[in-house]
């Protein structure tokens, strides 16, 4: 069974050539530059859609669709999401990981079930994930070596470093 993954949302049509201009999830900027096609969920089913072109301009990035030559003809895709299948997925550097390989991950601190990874916050100097608690609280850890041992995303396992002084509150 083909897995999809979603990259991008299409924000607005640019233009009255079909091209839309896109807001990507990924930090890549060239992470579009070798698809050939892409896939857009309409009603619980993904349609196959292939790329024409890619444009940067600035921080922006514009795409367009083959058969797709106007304004009128993309009106339908704005707000969608666009998602690759499991073979156009990204390969990461060692110690990286996707969002959504690690939300709803097992958190083990201690040796002892933690809580749950609910969400992930991208920041400008790391990623910031979201524990709910077994208490039903949710904590903020940095995700840097100084709190994560290791991450076992095939399991959905975090395994955060031992110790209780480093996950002390601040607000005193």
């Amino acid at each position: 069974m083909t897995e999809y993954f979603v990259v991008a949302k299409i924000v607005s049509a640019e233009g009255d050539k079909g091209f839309l201009k896109i807001n990507s999830f990924s930090n890549d900027p060239n992470r579009f530059n070798n698809l050939k096609k892409v896939f857009i969920d309409f009603w619980g089913e993904k349609k196959i859609f292939s790329l024409q072109s890619i444009i940067r301009k600035k921080e922006n990035i514009f795409i367009k669709f083959k058969d797709f030559d106007d304004k009128e003809s993309v009106g339908v895709l704005i707000g969608r999401e666009i998602f690759v299948n499991d073979s156009d997925v990204q390969k990461l550097p060692k110690g990286h990981y996707f969002i959504h390989d690690v939300i709803g991950s097992k958190v083990i601190r201690n040796h002892v079930e933690f809580g749950e990874v609910t969400d992930v916050y991208s920041m400008p100097a790391n990623d910031v994930y979201v524990i709910r608690e077994s208490s039903g609280e949710e904590i903020l850890i940095p995700a840097v070596h100084e709190f994560i041992e290791s991450i076992d995303t095939l399991n959905k396992v975090v395994i955060l470093k031992p110790g209780e002084d480093i996950y002390e509150d601040d607000e005193d």
